[in-house]
């Protein structure tokens, strides 16, 4: 695995070839924000203690073992794969919430939690892969009964395809081709080097 010794947030990105390891292993690598720094706008859609909470909500830890086990770093073409992946396993979201949720990340939400035209294009991949995985509402799952299992392990459990993500990182960074995140996808079925930019 590789050293993530003193790795900013943004430059934080687990990858994909990483099966071997433990997922609260690599959870320990990720420079996650505080809680309290997080807005109440954002809390109010994505908190899945909040009444008006969009489905898919999902709280902060099962949310950073998600980005683990997609393989995606923390800038927002990342989140708006993973809040799009999450989603996409609901079994109750429906179009006209998608569609919402849309327009408030891209409208309400403040700087950086705000989502440009590439984010969403990453959004909707996610969401897309979202749907065809086995294991449904994500959101929901005990992530922290698990949290001593190989990735290789929970991806196989939960439907969490490898080469599918290879092949979606792929044309996202055809999509995305100017992005940083999209410069640090792992699009091939090498290991990556650690990259800082």
């Amino acid at each position: 695995m590789n050293s993530y010794v003193d790795i900013k947030w943004y430059e934080w990105n687990p990858g994909l070839h990483n099966g071997d390891s433990i997922l609260q292993d690599v959870i320990a690598t990720l420079p996650a924000a505080n809680p309290t720094d997080i807005p109440w706008l954002v809390k109010l859609f994505e908190n899945p203690a909040s009444p008006i909470a969009f489905p898919g909500a999902i709280n902060l830890a099962r949310h950073d073992a998600l980005h683990v086990l997609l393989g995606r770093g923390l800038r927002n073409q990342d989140e708006a794969f993973v809040i799009g992946f999450t989603m996409g396993t609901s079994d109750h979201i429906q179009t006209w919430q998608i569609y919402f949720f849309r327009w408030i990340i891209t409208h309400i939400y403040p700087a950086p939690y705000k989502f440009g035209e590439q984010d969403l294009m990453a959004f909707d991949l996610g969401f897309n892969f979202g749907h065809t995985v086995s294991m449904r509402n994500l959101h929901s799952f005990p992530f922290e009964k698990y949290s001593s299992c190989k990735l290789n392990d929970l991806r196989h459990w939960l439907g969490i395809n490898p080469a599918k993500l290879h092949a979606i990182y792929r044309l996202e960074s055809l999509l995305i081709a100017n992005s940083r995140a999209s410069h640090r996808l792992d699009t091939n079925d090498k290991p990556p080097s650690l990259r800082s930019s």
